[in-house]
């Protein structure tokens, strides 16, 4: 709890002193909101729907409001297996950038610390099957985030999105998959769904039905969460639940960036487990998949 405490007091510091600006504060919100330094995102738990005790387990989040009156849809971000926070222990660049990108078209934000509240700072050096926060844990956050935002009376709980990177693209696939009976009780459902190069064997392998139209953005030379599952899903999706996919040439895990390509030799997963993975931008896949993502999602939030 102390470490939790020291990370959101420096996180609430530096958030204060970043570019990104979150817009006033609701004009209500729920008991779990915190005050934040003027010009910063807003400091809130969120509930996930796992329990500890009798209580539900509270999660990290910034809460960045939208300009102008009235209710507007909402979007959870869901980070990859390296959390939201950069080295320095502030919010990610990628968060803050895209925070930013999705109030400009007057959608709220909500960026979901999983990993926190559960004593963790990254999944990635953890293998698969023995991960501290398995995708069971991250399916009840954001179905709990979806339930919160559902609350507030600045949100149109009808216009909700989930919205993922790798490690939390995999849980908006997880999220949405009505053959889970956790999702197919939840309420509300969301509106659509964006997925960046999520890891698809999963719910391939279970059946995936979709709650809501998802868009898939993939690069075709990641060896981290290889395209083609997430190929087989959409090509096996019924013609009454299309799934959407753009594939990008040449690029690997984390293309959405400015980073140079760089091999992760401490990641023992990916198609070659133990020869570490590819990381890195793509210039050209990184404007495609952004304006590929805010055409559907503004297709989907009419």
């Amino acid at each position: 709890m102390a470490r939790r405490c020291r990370r959101l007091a420096g996180l609430l510091c530096a958030l204060a002193l970043a570019p990104m600006t979150g817009g006033a504060a609701p004009a209500a919100t729920p008991a779990s909101t915190k005050a934040a330094a003027p010009g910063a995102p807003v400091q809130v738990l969120v509930p996930s729907l796992e329990s500890r005790g009798a209580r539900p387990l509270e999660l990290d989040g910034f809460w960045f409001t939208a300009p102008g009156e009235g209710r507007r849809p909402a979007l959870v971000l869901l980070h990859g297996c390296g959390g939201p926070y950069d080295r320095q222990g502030r919010l990610a660049s990628r968060m803050r950038h895209y925070a930013g990108l999705l109030r400009e078209q007057g959608w709220h934000v909500l960026v979901l610390d999983s990993l926190t509240a559960r004593g963790e700072s990254e999944l990635c050096t953890q293998r698969i099957g023995t991960r501290a926060v398995t995708m069971a844990n991250r399916r009840l956050d954001a179905l709990g985030a979806l339930a919160w935002l559902a609350q507030r009376e600045d949100v149109d709980a009808d216009r909700l999105v989930l919205l993922g990177w790798s490690n939390g693209g995999s849980t908006v696939l997880s999220a949405s998959n009505l053959t889970h009976d956790d999702v197919a009780a939840a309420r509300p459902r969301p509106r659509a769904l964006v997925a960046f190069y999520p890891g698809c064997d999963a719910e391939l392998k279970r059946g995936y039905r979709p709650s809501a139209p998802l868009q898939l953005l993939v690069g075709l030379a990641d060896d981290w969460t290889p395209a083609a599952p997430c190929v087989a899903l959409a090509d096996r999706a019924p013609a009454s639940a299309p799934i959407a996919i753009e594939r990008y040439e040449g690029a690997y895990h984390g293309f959405d960036s400015t980073a140079p390509v760089t091999r992760r030799k401490d990641v023992p997963n990916g198609v070659h487990p133990g020869q570490g993975v590819h990381v890195g931008g793509n210039a050209a896949a990184e404007q495609a998949s952004r304006t590929r993502m805010l055409a559907f999602l503004n297709e989907q939030m009419r």
